[in-house]
């Protein structure tokens, strides 16, 4: 099947920023001529993923109309749906160095050149509006906000292009949405589900991965692998989880394991529509949203993140939300349910706090199978032992 015969990109155009060739070489011989900035690493992963249409439609970081109207409406200058503002910030003294209209070479922070800039502006974040509408909150103890207010106060508008990707831990599965769509096409896949988590996995997640696969053709597992809180489990660990468990109790024609290479933000509704707008631009035709999407803390209700798909136009998204309720297994049923198939109340229920599990798993325990897949337990244990 011919790729393009899948889902179209967010915005009628998949983004392609890498310069090849002679244009690289050239951007090269500019980016030598000009002022320098070192992408921190949230930058440098939408550096990438906006060079290689992960953000279709965008072509670099926002510009001051584009920052305002994401801000205030979670959409573009010219109305189309974007839901978290990405920019890129610098100090007034690193601004005071570049001039509007001039290149800005960009590079990573053991000083590589990865990128260049066509600086179009500078103007000031509204810092405590943008967490006020993006993460609904302006507690600098949520962790995106304190991202926000540890960063610079001014903004660079303008379009990129990326010289040379960033290495990845996970180059097998590190896919661009040309590769995944590719693939897509050569497994004959018409419809694809996306799954989004940067947890390990664990058996309530398998029965939602499973039961979607029951609706579509294929399964795209795409555990997130940039920068997230600290407590969170490295995503070497994560990942490694995944293939084990692929391994043993997944249809291989029918599942494809990739990496996520975004940064997470933690911002509950508004990620969970730019989740599903970068898997539209992947080729998944569907998306699963769970409770509390992208959450972090009390910030966000158990289901914001599924309603604030209701809000929208039939217009704005192509991609189809699949909503699943928060899922446990029963004793007496005998197997993993929900709400919605599950009759008897919370006693009957197996639940373990995520403090719990991490417990159990310094301890060289492992959760109970009906909880975590005794692979995928001994994974955790293992990568707990060593830290």
């Amino acid at each position: 099947m011919p790729a393009n015969l899948l889902i179209p990109p967010h915005g009628g155009t998949l983004i392609d920023r890498v310069l090849h060739g002679s244009a690289r070489d050239e951007a090269i011989a500019r980016a030598s001529q000009s002022p320098r900035l070192i992408l921190n690493e949230v930058g440098l992963a939408d550096l990438e993923l906006i060079a290689t249409g992960v953000f279709s439609p965008l072509t670099g970081f926002l510009g001051r109309a584009d920052y305002e109207r994401v801000v205030r409406e979670a959409r573009l200058a010219n109305g189309t749906l974007w839901p978290i503002p990405i920019t890129l910030a610098v100090s007034e003294a690193e601004a005071s160095q570049l001039r509007d209209g001039e290149p800005v070479a960009l590079h990573s922070a053991d000083g590589t050149l990865v990128g260049l800039l066509e600086l179009h502006e500078r103007y000031t974040a509204d810092l405590e509006r943008e967490a006020t509408e993006v993460y609904r909150t302006t507690d600098a103890a949520h962790p995106g906000v304190a991202r926000l207010y540890a960063q610079g106060p001014v903004l660079l508008g303008g379009e990129i292009w990326l010289l040379d990707a960033p290495t990845s831990p996970f180059q097998s599965l590190h896919f661009t949405p040309v590769a995944s769509r590719r693939a897509f096409a050569a497994l004959g896949w018409r419809t694809v589900v996306g799954f989004q988590t940067r947890n390990p996995i664990h058996r309530a997640h398998e029965y939602i991965q499973k039961s979607a696969l029951e609706l579509v053709d294929g399964l795209f597992l795409h555990p997130l692998v940039g920068a997230t809180k600290d407590d969170d489990l490295p995503a070497e660990v994560r990942v490694r989880s995944y293939e084990v468990l692929l391994r043993g109790y997944y249809p291989a024609t029918r599942t494809l394991l990739a990496v996520f290479p975004a940064a997470m933000r933690y911002a509950g509704p508004r990620e969970a529509l730019l989740h599903a707008i970068a898997r539209q631009n992947y080729g998944c035709t569907h998306f699963i949203v769970g409770r509390d999407h992208a959450g972090v803390g009390n910030y966000y209700g158990t289901y914001d993140a599924q309603r604030i798909f209701d809000n929208l136009h039939p217009s704005d998204l192509a991609i189809i939300p699949l909503r699943f309720e928060h899922t446990f297994y029963c004793k007496t049923c005998s197997g993993i349910a929900s709400s919605r198939t599950c009759p008897h109340d919370s006693s009957h229920h197996l639940t373990l706090s995520g403090t719990k599990v991490r417990e159990l798993l310094r301890a060289g325990e492992a959760p109970p199978p009906e909880f975590t897949r005794p692979e995928v337990a001994q994974v955790l244990i293992d990568a707990l032992r060593t830290a």
